[in-house]
């Protein structure tokens, strides 16, 4: 008789019943047993298989709804349209992975972890979820690496909880049930998602995060951000609020004492934090507070209705420095399209104050690299332009990003001194990096403090009041006019509106500013202000209004955070619109605050204006008619190169990523290197094209010859873009033995036609 396993058998009951009989042919009328349901052995009694597998089946269920977990056992009820989208897409990634072979099941559920990890990061670090356009930075190599170092979690415990079930569910497989239950599971899931949208769009005056998973919001954005983009943008009148210069209005002093101009820009400071100014905007208390800060500019004139415009400090440093709204999309910042301007390059402040006498500086805490600060700050008219690598003291422990705040401050101190004794007027313009993800404190301050990113800001508090004391004690202040904001705001759970509340404290040596400036202002108009203070004329394409002018009526305001696009008109209304062309409408002082009483979906549409003129001021560095965009990426520079490229990103030699091309245009690429030094086997070039990442191998690239010392090689080519292409890169990668080329050329040639 042959010896047929017991694991053939569905059951080992059908085993028993059927062994007499059995001699080597399978019996006729006895059905085969189904594969899929073959878990236990001849030594594995049938109550152990199915324990097993019901252990596993828990497994991946709470894989799956961990995130549903997360926010019941942290925000109990309150979000009810949040639970119903993370249980909806907690039963898909269920129904998916348990229907699906162990391999990919294995991918599914860590995929699944792995994104709503990130997410809770985002969301502790920004207030905002996760976009399809923030896959560019989990392609940049340099950024991932220096945000997470140190490993250090601000939900240390829902992220273990995500990582640990998903780890388990690989390694205790789960048998896949018949699918008659396959039915009812895409019913119930119907059910609940027809449910949470019902209820979102009859409640999306709450925020992005209480109403969304971050898989469900990611698929939402990919599919409608789109659609509001691609607006036909020719012919769009602005309000003149948006679009012009607004000095007609009296001002507060006839002429500023300041000889000279500081700028202290503080990474993702919103206005919450300063005692003062979040009473004046109507917020009691809160957990976190700069109380250095405040004591050390009690004297200072204070803006509490503040915007930032959007998140990303290269979007911010334009705004603050140029006179113009950043882009309120995440397509290419308009730092970057400077190059191709270099007419409204020369209106930046930095520029005009160069122009006038004054020297001009800028000093960050950060390298210059990341987000192309050493190409876009010089360009903006910066005669100096330093960061990380300019500080000689070292941190007291190790942190990614660059100096700490405290190790800052003091560096930006020495480098006043140096100013001061020359005798010249100066502006210097110093960015922090402390409180930016990792946050640079020590394991031993930061458990001083609920989280890492308050022990953060705690530390900036005394950094930046210690470096105001030694301002005003070394009678830096007397001659100087210091403005203290950020780049953009990290929100907080308090309200959505805070990712787009900035911060604006102004210490002068005039004695007739008020202590509190009414009126609704942002980092578009710090440019026209400042020139205003210094009594020099304002270029003509710069808008805003001033700081030191009192205006009759409201102005107009616009901003695009947290997901959503929000305006405040001069007649006083506020709108807030989600990339799903859904939006809100009332009566409100400021685009800042918490939502008015008679906030309420906008029925007649007029506020769908507000995708129009965000495309329309996008393209405020575009050619009106057509035209050429040349962009340069390379001056001369230097470049050491490996002897093998290892990565396609950290070897990159080149900071041409994330471009766009419009619809209906045609790229020309100018490329020339010279090899400096060379082993005798030459060195090897090559140039990737990459969209969204992904290598785009539909553009023929000429070859680079094998370069000895001494050679020059220049390769050009063009390409024609039908559609519009978005988050394009060149990564420009060599190798060879002890070798060293000079960039001699990158142009980017934008030729654009009316289609």
């Amino acid at each position: 008789m042959l010896d047929i396993p017991e694991s053939t058998f569905a059951s080992a009951a059908e085993y028993r019943k059927t062994e007499p009989a059995f001699d080597g042919h399978w019996p006729r009328g006895l059905p085969v047993p189904r594969l899929e349901l073959i878990c236990f052995t001849r030594n594995t009694a049938p109550e152990h298989f199915h324990l097993k597998n019901s252990i596993a089946l828990i497994l991946l269920a709470l894989a799956s709804f961990m995130p549903a977990c997360l926010r019941l056992a942290s925000q109990g009820l309150s979000q009810p349209v949040g639970l119903l989208s993370d249980s909806g897409l907690g039963l898909l990634v269920f129904l998916v992975t348990l229907y699906s072979p162990h391999w990919l099941r294995l991918l599914l559920v860590l995929f699944w972890a792995l994104f709503q990890t990130s997410a809770l990061e985002l969301v502790a670090t920004m207030q905002r979820l996760p976009t399809w356009q923030d896959l560019q930075y989990l392609a940049d190599p340099a950024f991932v690496h220096k945000s997470t170092a140190g490993f250090n979690l601000a939900a240390p415990g829902a992220v273990s909880a995500l990582l640990l079930t998903a780890v388990l569910v690989c390694f205790l497989p789960v048998s896949r049930p018949a699918r008659r239950w396959l039915g009812p599971g895409l019913a119930a899931l119907l059910l609940i998602m027809v449910t949470q949208g019902f209820f979102s769009t009859r409640l999306y005056e709450h925020s992005i995060v209480a109403r969304y998973n971050p898989l469900h919001w990611f698929i939402v954005d990919a599919v409608s951000s789109p659609l509001p983009r691609n607006l036909p943008a020719t012919g769009v009148h602005l309000p003149p609020g948006l679009s012009s210069l607004d000095l007609n209005s009296s001002t507060l002093l006839p002429r500023g004492k300041a000889e000279n101009l500081l700028i202290v820009i503080v990474e993702g400071i919103p206005g919450l934090y300063y005692p003062a100014i979040r009473t004046k905007m109507g917020v009691d208390s809160h957990d976190i507070t700069m109380d250095r800060l405040a004591a050390a500019t009690e004297e200072a004139m204070l803006i509490p209705d503040f915007t930032v415009h959007s998140h990303q400090t290269i979007r911010g440093l334009y705004a603050i420095l140029c006179g113009d709204y950043s882009k309120l999309s995440w397509t290419t910042p308009k730092a970057y399209e400077l190059q191709q301007n270099p007419e409204r390059a020369d209106q930046c402040l930095p520029a005009q104050l160069a122009q006038n006498g004054w020297s001009t500086h800028y000093l960050q805490a950060a390298g210059l690299g990341f987000m192309s600060k050493d190409r876009a700050m010089p360009l903006m008219g910066f005669q100096t332009t330093l960061g990380s690598e300019w500080f000689t003291e070292p941190n007291p422990f190790p942190f990614s990003w660059g100096p700490i705040d405290p190790v800052f401050f003091r560096g930006a101190a020495t480098y006043i001194a140096e100013l001061q004794s020359r005798n010249q007027p100066w502006m210097l313009t110093l960015l922090t990096v402390g409180t930016h993800q990792p946050y640079g404190v020590s394991d031993s301050f930061a458990a001083q403090y609920p989280s890492r990113q308050q022990a953060a800001i705690a530390l900036l508090d005394e950094a930046v009041a210690d470096f105001i004391a030694g301002l005003r004690r070394d009678g830096v202040l007397d001659n100087t006019l210091v403005l203290i904001t950020s780049d953009e705001s990290h929100g907080s759970a308090l309200a959505d509106w805070v990712s787009s509340w900035g911060l604006a404290i102004i210490l002068a040596p005039d004695d007739d500013l008020p202590r509190i400036k009414q009126g609704g202002y942002g980092l578009v108009d710090i440019t026209a202000s400042l020139l205003d203070y210094f009594g020099l004329n304002m270029p003509p394409d710069i808008i805003g209004r001033s700081f030191f002018r009192e205006y009759p009526t409201p102005g107009e305001m616009i901003a695009f955070t947290a997901s959503k696009l929000r305006r405040h008109t001069a007649d006083n209304l506020r709108y807030e619109c989600t990339t799903d062309g859904r939006c809100l409408v009332g009566t409100a002082p400021s685009l800042l605050g918490f939502p008015p009483a008679d906030f309420a979906p906008d029925k007649d549409g007029s506020g769908s204006n507000i995708f129009t003129y965000a495309v329309t001021l996008d393209r405020s560095l575009h050619p009106r008619h057509g035209g050429s965009q040349v962009l340069h990426f390379a001056e001369g520079e230097l470049r050491r190169l490996p002897e093998k490229i290892i990565s396609e990103w950290g070897d990159n030699l080149i900071g041409a990523q994330y471009l766009d091309f419009p619809a209906h245009s045609r790229v020309h690429v100018s490329i020339r290197v010279r090899a400096v030094e060379a082993h005798e086997s030459g060195i090897r070039m090559q140039l990737l094209l990459k969209q969204w990442e992904r290598n785009q191998n539909d553009i023929p690239i000429p070859s680079f010859p094998v370069l000895r010392a001494g050679e020059e090689s220049t390769i050009e080519f063009s390409f024609e873009n039908t559609e519009a292409r978005q988050s394009f890169s060149f990564h420009l990668l060599g190798e060879g033995k002890n070798a060293t080329i000079q960039m001699e050329d990158f142009v980017v040639t934008v030729e654009t036609m009316d289609g």
